[in-house]
């Protein structure tokens, strides 16, 4: 009787639990990519809803004001004596005027408006992190400069500028001075450094001549390597969509309506060696990319806007001998790219979302980022 209920006692053998767990594995090894590609359709989602909000945002903007926002605006009567650093100090970036319309009232009225935002009087504002701003997919958790608060929508500066400059949608302010500025939501906007061109803001959507469908609004940009990262980018490396990279081969013969020119720039990108380390010093910095989401300045394209350059997930390239040097330009090739596999997510100009793929042509990439060049395109296209 001891004897049978011993040998009804059996148990695994070996084999038969190495099988087991080989079988698991194998059901591990199916489903995991199958769990991450959900989490990111999720990621993407929210990033597209982010953007739909921004579209509607800007929408509603130019209802009220019959304008898009500027890259960046001067607030208040005075800017110079009153809060430090005069005419070369940081204004507002576009984010800050469509707080009201992101429902982000509170941050909106502590904005002290006689104030520039990298002032204390402006600190709690501007280190406030908005989830409107920031892209679920990137997942860079360190602030690129703490304590500013980032974002990952930057604003559409336009196409290659051997082609034409200041042909985007979130462009920069052209009047002069504070006296004669244009008043939007009260604020005033200031500087001369450009000139008179009709491409400059202040325009509405009466401006896209190509059509509200087919020209970028905002799309999305990863963060800046983080000041003080041990590991900077490289060429050839993982991080490298988040690294600035020097090459003075850009053309820098603005407006020259030359496709030659600008192909002859992102070759050069592209063909930078791949041990090519990015530029981290203090004020050159890859930490720049999106930094801040309430800081503009005129030139300082990586901050808060991207270029229609280099096609998405591409390097960004800047020219030290470009006006705007290692900020951006009005040559900069600044990129927009994203942690979503195969493009970027885009929000147009009629407030529209959709996900533009790495390989979409340079010369479709470029008519996406011009309002009123005239090209003819398709949504087959992208």
């Amino acid at each position: 009787m001891s004897e049978n209920r011993h040998r009804g006692a059996r148990g695994f053998t070996l084999i038969e639990l190495l099988v087991v767990i080989s079988i698991i594995a194998v059901l591990i090894a199916l489903l995991l990519p199958a769990v991450q590609a959900a989490r990111e359709a999720a990621r993407r989602a929210s990033c597209t809803n982010n953007l739909k909000q921004l579209g509607l945002a800007a929408h509603n903007y130019h209802s009220t004001y019959n304008v898009l926002p500027a890259s960046d605006m001067w607030l208040g009567a005075t800017y110079g004596d009153q809060n430090g650093g005069g005419s070369w100090t940081w204004a507002a970036s576009w984010p800050v005027c469509l707080l009201p319309n992101i429902e982000q009232n509170p941050l909106y009225n502590a904005y002290n408006q006689g104030w520039v935002p990298n002032q204390p009087q402006n600190s709690s504002v501007v280190y406030s992190a908005i989830s409107t701003l920031l892209c679920p997919s990137d997942n860079q958790r360190t602030r690129p400069v703490w304590p500013w608060a980032p974002m990952n929508y930057h604003g559409n500066f336009g196409g290659p500028g051997p082609i034409r400059v200041w042909t985007g949608t979130i462009e920069t302010p052209f009047t002069c001075s504070t006296t004669n500025a244009i008043p939007i939501n009260g604020w005033g906007v200031g500087t001369c450094w450009w000139g008179a061109d009709s491409n400059l803001a202040y325009f509405g959507l009466e401006a896209i001549l190509d059509g509200s469908s087919n020209t970028a609004l905002f799309s999305e940009m990863l963060l800046g390597a983080a000041s003080g990262d041990a590991v900077t980018p490289q060429v050839n490396s993982a991080n490298h969509e988040r690294g600035i990279f020097i090459t003075n081969n850009i053309s820098v013969a603005y407006n020259s309506g030359s496709q030659a020119a600008a192909y002859q720039s992102i070759t050069a990108c592209q063909n930078l060696p791949g041990t090519t380390y990015a530029t981290m010093g203090q004020g050159n910095a890859s930490w720049l990319i999106g930094f801040a989401w309430a800081l503009g300045f005129n030139w300082h394209i990586v901050v808060n806007r991207y270029t229609h350059y280099n096609t998405p997930n591409k390097l960004t390239c800047l020219n030290s001998n470009d006006t705007g040097g290692l900020w951006g330009g009005m040559d900069g090739i600044v990129t927009a790219n994203s942690n979503h596999p195969g493009g970027v997510n885009v929000c147009f100009a009629d407030g529209s979302v959709r996900f533009v793929k790495d390989s979409v042509s340079p010369t479709t990439w470029w008519a996406l980022g011009s309002k009123n060049l005239g090209e003819t395109i398709s949504s087959t296209d992208y």
